[in-house]
């Protein structure tokens, strides 16, 4: 299909304008679930109620979090990225909808106290969809410089796959494998994509604001961040507390702050939408740190505020960055940050530094992570409320800003 049939395809398209786009409702449904699953945990937790398939609420709580949430967010971005790398149609209507069907089947069958393999299966359905769906896009455009991308798509399908049988006794090589693998795949994703859009947009504001130098173009440098960070992440996934495990964390980690510096992100605070891209990579660095850190001095932070600056922190934020700055720019809107969604992200990096502090704090473990639970909450719930009409709307007859 050609670029031009692409285009026609979609202005052609008569159906709910939720479903004319993949950012529509998976953006929505990410942040709706994210608001409302990370109150439900709380309150299971506090109360020592059950939760999901074997009634283990916090398992519940990592599984849904990053397999379910950014899950969605994944989904949401990629169905509407590849169409614009590829030129080919945007998987829409009843296929879309199909898609997002199978994600809630996913999240209804992971709430429900089923114990056994049959809820389990229902969850990953979704994306191993996903994963062919991308597939298919990626070779019928024979877009092979993303190649990359569907691979870890896929292996985020295997993550959860790993995950489940864990769950069920039938993988028993490495404790908690599933999780490291899935987070692997996340941190090598936004450092692939990222590295792209973050100079991309941070470059294109500043010749809008003529400042110079511009950050640094992709380079020889960030080829030794993006294959330090795969064998970081590999060595992770599979010797979590070997001392050469840290050593190449820290590595990547030192990488990775070089690179932010590289793209001065600092010059951006008079646009949030920009700057926030920069907020959201560093804690990519701080997650690195913290993991490296733990490998020498176990116990320093605690396993769960690495994995927290991780999730909370860099996943979260950067999603956030990249789904405002998506359902701006798709739906016709100024790219510029307006009082809520500054507020958004505020609430979401306090509620991200919270849960990072809580250890050194005299709060106890459910007080505190309920207090920055709910701050991080409230961030992904004003965004339904305030992105929410946007995203179930029609796109209104104005052209969208430049970057």
């Amino acid at each position: 299909m050609s670029a031009r049939d692409a285009g026609a395809k979609r202005r052609a398209y008569a159906g709910p304008a939720l479903f004319s786009f993949g950012f529509r409702p998976f953006f929505l449904g990410a942040t709706l679930f994210a608001g409302l699953a990370v109150p439900l945990w709380m309150a299971a937790f506090a109360h020592g109620a059950a939760l999901g398939p074997d009634g283990d609420a916090l398992a519940w709580h990592a599984h849904e979090m990053i397999f379910g949430f950014v899950g969605a967010v994944v989904a949401g971005f990629l169905l509407t990225a590849v169409p614009n790398w590829t030129g080919r149609a945007p998987v829409m209507g009843m296929p879309l909808a199909l898609l997002f069907g199978l994600w809630f089947a996913g999240r209804t069958a992971m709430a429900l106290p089923a114990p056994g393999a049959a809820g389990r299966l229902v969850d990953t359905l979704f994306l191993i969809a996903l994963a062919l769906t991308i597939g298919r896009e990626v070779f019928a455009g024979r877009n092979w410089r993303n190649l990359p991308v569907w691979g870890l798509v896929t292996l985020f399908a295997v993550a959860n796959i790993c995950w489940h049988a864990e769950a069920l006794g039938a993988l028993t090589y490495s404790p908690g494998i599933g999780k490291r693998l899935a987070l692997a795949v996340l941190t090598l994703l936004m450092s692939f994509i990222g590295g792209r859009i973050i100079p991309s947009f941070t470059t294109n504001w500043m010749k809008k604001q003529k400042l110079h130098p511009e950050p640094a173009p992709f380079g020889r440098f960030d080829q030794l961040v993006l294959w330090a960070t795969i064998v970081a992440m590999v060595m992770w996934v599979g010797w979590p507390e070997a001392a050469q495990t840290g050593v190449m964390l820290a590595v990547a980690a030192a990488l990775h702050l070089g690179r932010l510096l590289r793209w001065q992100g600092w010059r951006t605070g008079s646009e949030p939408l920009v700057l926030i891209l920069h907020i959201a990579y560093g804690w990519i660095v701080v997650a690195l740190a913290i993991l490296a850190a733990n490998v020498f001095v176990p116990g320093l932070f605690g396993g769960a505020s690495a994995l927290h600056a991780l999730t909370a922190g860099a996943i979260g934020q950067l999603t956030l960055a990249v789904m405002t700055r998506a359902s701006l720019g798709h739906v016709g809107r100024p790219l510029t940050a307006d009082r809520p969604t500054v507020i958004i992200y505020a609430l979401v990096f306090a509620g991200a530094v919270l849960r990072l502090v809580l250890p050194f704090t005299p709060l106890g473990y459910v007080l505190g992570a309920s207090i920055a639970g709910t701050v991080w909450a409230a961030g992904f719930l004003l965004f339904a409320v305030h992105y929410g009409p946007m995203l179930a709307g029609r796109r209104p007859p104005t052209r969208p800003a430049s970057n």
